[in-house]
């Protein structure tokens, strides 16, 4: 760790030298990577790295330490794992579903990790209202020790909640309409604003999410399904991650006209992946019947309890693709 503020110095030495900083819509790193080649990247990175190395950036246990100081834990109280109040309410199939999608396991014993979920239906992904974010710190406040945290998924993360006070916070948030147990499924979708609020759009988002979360309305369905990552950006500048999206989608215009390509096999996990086009983009209308057409093939194709990654890395693209453009 002691040459980690070198190294990423010489990377953004790197960018500011070779970037394209001329044009706007190429002011990227990822730009400049496939520009220059990884291999070419690294090479210049790994140069500038050696004229760093063992200077200034160079971190010491001593000051790592010192640094650790400031990240204090919360006032934890005593606690117990799974308190008969919890157990009680897991005898509610509606709040067991929160609980196991919505719900994560903590460091501390007797606390949890709970996420918030902001893609309710008809809600832009993300999306909250001042009254709504009043509410939330009076919940963070409340059980949390007034912290809460966004996410890169578009929700929230109240991170220490003691697990007896799980199902009073539970029926709060599905009072706000955030209590949706998706997280991680299908409907918890990635959207960037798209053409309603970004001038760099090519396309809409937020009414392809809202299309793709009515056609997926049966919850057992969803269940079904299990987990998977749906991301979706309005134009090349890739907001929503489209590219890293177990299924991607990507808007894009044709002579005036909205349009959306569709990419699979994206992974932002351990085991990295770039997802790949599935084929020609589709019209708005056609996005939620291409959707189910690719769940059908992997319900179809689908091992014991795999996931849709997991039948998309043994089964590859191809009959993916055969099946959408069978009906085109």
């Amino acid at each position: 760790y002691q040459d980690i503020l070198a190294y990423l110095e010489a990377i953004l030495r790197v960018y500011n030298r070779h970037g394209r900083r001329d044009n706007k819509y190429k002011a990227r790193i990822k730009i400049l990577v496939k520009a220059l080649g990884v291999d070419a990247f690294r090479e210049k990175v790994e140069a500038e790295f050696e004229l760093l190395k063992g200077g200034s950036l160079t971190l010491d246990a001593a000051y790592v330490e010192k640094m650790a100081q400031y990240f204090t834990k919360p006032a934890y109280e005593a606690a117990e794992n799974l308190p008969q109040v919890l157990v009680d309410a897991l005898d509610d199939k509606t709040f067991k579903r929160w609980y196991q999608r919505n719900v994560n396991e903590h460091m501390q014993t007797g606390y949890a990790i709970v996420t918030v979920n902001t893609k309710e239906t008809a809600r832009a992904p993300g999306d909250v209202s001042d009254y709504e974010l009043e509410q939330l710190a009076d919940l963070a406040d409340r059980y949390c020790f007034g912290q809460i945290r966004s996410t890169h998924d578009q929700n929230f993360v109240l991170a220490d909640v003691r697990q007896d006070q799980l199902p009073e916070l539970y029926a709060t948030l599905k009072s706000l309409g955030f209590a949706d147990p998706t997280i991680g499924l299908i409907n918890d979708i990635i959207c960037c604003p798209g053409g309603d609020f970004c001038a760099l759009a090519n396309a809409k988002s937020i009414p392809i999410a809202e299309s793709i979360q009515r056609q997926f309305d049966d919850l057992d369905y969803v269940f079904d399904i299990g987990e998977l990552e749906l991301n979706i950006s309005g134009c090349m500048n890739a907001c929503g991650h489209h590219h890293v999206g177990n299924i991607g989608i990507l808007g894009v215009d044709k002579k005036g006209e909205e349009f959306y390509q569709i990419q699979l096999g994206g992974n932002s996990g351990l085991n990295a992946s770039l997802a790949k086009v599935l084929g020609p983009a589709l019209t708005p209308e056609e996005m939620p019947s291409a959707i189910q057409t690719l769940i059908d093939v992997f319900l179809e194709h689908r091992q014991n309890d795999e996931r849709f990654i997991d039948t998309y890395e043994r089964i590859g693209i191809a009959p993916f693709k055969e099946r959408i453009y069978a009906k085109s």
